[in-house]
C-alpha cells in the first residue's frame, strides 16, 4: 500500500472516530431544574423608654430619686439577655475631691414587674461601673430562675430604678456643686442558634 493510501485510510479512520465520539455525546437524555432560596435574617431591636431618665439638681446626702425604666423587644427575634454597661464622669466644681463621687451614689434596682423580683440588686455607681449585670434575668443572685430571663418579641419589662445619695454620717462637703454625668448602655444579645 502506498503512502497516499495509508495517509488517506488513517484520516478516514480518524474522522470516523470523531464522528462516533461526537455522536455519542448527544445520545443521552438530559434535563435540569432550578430552585430559589430565601434566607431572611431576623431583627434584634431593643427600645428604652424614657431615654433620659434623670436630670436632677440640688441633691444632698440622703436624697433619693426613683424612676421607671421600660425595656421593649420591638424586633422579631427573642432577646436572651440585656447587659447594663455603666460609665460616668464627675465634674469636681471646687477641685477638692479626695473620693470618687460615684462611691456615694447607690443604685437600687427595686422591682422588675414581669419577673416579680425585688430587689433585683443594689450597688454603688462606682461598683456598677465594673459590672455588666443582665437586668432582665429573673433573679441575678439565684441561677435557678434563669430560665425566665430575656425578652420575647413584643414583650416589655418595667424596672424601677432608684438612685440614692448615701448619707454616710461623715463629712461629704467635697461634693458640693459637683456634677456626675452618667451613661448607661443596654447591650441586648440574641438567643443561641437552632436548627431550622
Amino acid at each position: 500500500m502506498g503512502v497516499k493510501k495509508k495517509l488517506a485510510s488513517g484520516m478516514m479512520s480518524a474522522a470516523l472516530g470523531l464522528a462516533l465520539v461526537g455522536g455519542g455525546t448527544f445520545a443521552y437524555f438530559s434535563d435540569e431544574v432550578s430552585t430559589n432560596h430565601v434566607f431572611a435574617a431576623g431583627t434584634l431591636d431593643l427600645s428604652i423608654n424614657p431615654e433620659v431618665m434623670f436630670q436632677v439638681e440640688n441633691l444632698k446626702p440622703g436624697d433619693t430619686v426613683t424612676r421607671e425604666l421600660v425595656l421593649s423587644n420591638s424586633g422579631s427575634l427573642p432577646i436572651e439577655s440585656i447587659h447594663l454597661l455603666t460609665d460616668y464622669q464627675v465634674s469636681d466644681e471646687l477641685s477638692d475631691n479626695t473620693e470618687d463621687f460615684g462611691k456615694h451614689i447607690r443604685v437600687n434596682f427595686l422591682w422588675n414587674w414581669e419577673k416579680e423580683s425585688e430587689p433585683i440588686f443594689e450597688t454603688t455607681l462606682y461598683e456598677l461601673k465594673n459590672m455588666d449585670p443582665d437586668i432582665v434575668q429573673r433573679d441575678l443572685w439565684d441561677p435557678l430562675w434563669k430560665q425566665n430571663s430575656g425578652l420575647a418579641p413584643g414583650e416589655t419589662n418595667e424596672i424601677w430604678v432608684q438612685f440614692e445619695f448615701v448619707e454616710n454620717g461623715e463629712d461629704q462637703n467635697q461634693f458640693q456643686g459637683d456634677q456626675l454625668n452618667l451613661e448607661w448602655v443596654f447591650n441586648a444579645s440574641q438567643t443561641a442558634g437552632e436548627e431550622k
